[in-house]
């Protein structure tokens, strides 16, 4: 296999047969030593983070499938902390969607004149480009589709899928006594027919998700979600 990415969180490497192997990493984002899921950049080192991130990927994948949602996951290696996925093609140079159940975060930072903090939200859709030079800034449909990374036939697909597979995970984490705040995903497009699918990893460092009002780490929530 070859490496085609050193990632701040998975290490990306192109097997023989066209499928691509994601060595999950135990550095986290964040900025001075605290984890912030939404940060450009790798802020920490947590011993045994990248296993328990692809534990608790391989676990929602599944549930996907089980509910018709199409996915790049084709398998995983618990002790080698590996995943195989199916290759993708991006939006642009890639898009990050974000559904908010609740405003936390750059949400507060952008919007705190309006909205308090904790305030719900129902399942708003965020898109933002990854682009690290520009800390990832924030686009609009109409930005999207004039620009050339998206359809507006293609916005609203993404829309619609974001808050399904949001409202998934939401109902799954729920039935644990557990609240999703936010989440991040990742869509490319995979097969011959470019269908669109989702992408990279659903983790702790994807999502901030709180039980009885208090913040639950990326690896205490893997333990409550799969043991």
């Amino acid at each position: 296999m070859k490496l085609i990415n050193k990632g701040k969180t998975k290490d990306v490497y192109r097997l023989d047969d066209g499928n691509y192997l994601l060595k999950f990493k135990d550095d986290v984002t964040g900025e001075d030593g605290v984890f912030d899921p939404g940060a450009d950049s790798v802020g920490l080192t947590v011993a045994g983070s990248g296993k328990s991130n692809l534990k608790l990927t391989k676990f929602l994948f599944d549930i996907l499938r089980e509910n018709g949602i199409l996915t790049h996951y084709v398998d995983s290696n618990m002790e080698d902390g590996t995943m195989i996925v199916k290759p993708a093609k991006m939006f642009g140079n890639g898009l990050e969607i974000i559904c908010r159940y609740r405003a936390v975060g750059s949400f507060i930072k952008r919007y705190g004149m309006y909205a308090e903090e904790g305030q719900p939200l129902a399942a708003l859709v965020e898109i933002t480009l990854k682009d690290d030079k520009r800390k990832d800034p924030l686009i609009t449909k109409d930005a999207l589709h004039m620009l050339g990374i998206l359809s507006l036939e293609e916005y609203e697909k993404l829309k619609k899928l974001t808050i399904k597979i949001s409202n998934i995970i939401k109902k799954e984490l729920a039935d644990r006594g557990l609240e999703l705040y936010d989440i991040k995903l990742e869509f490319g497009r995979i097969g011959d027919n470019d269908d669109i699918a989702l992408i990279d990893e659903l983790s702790g460092g994807n999502m901030r998700v709180y039980k009885d009002g208090r913040y639950v780490e990326p690896m205490e929530l893997t333990k409550l979600v799969v043991g």
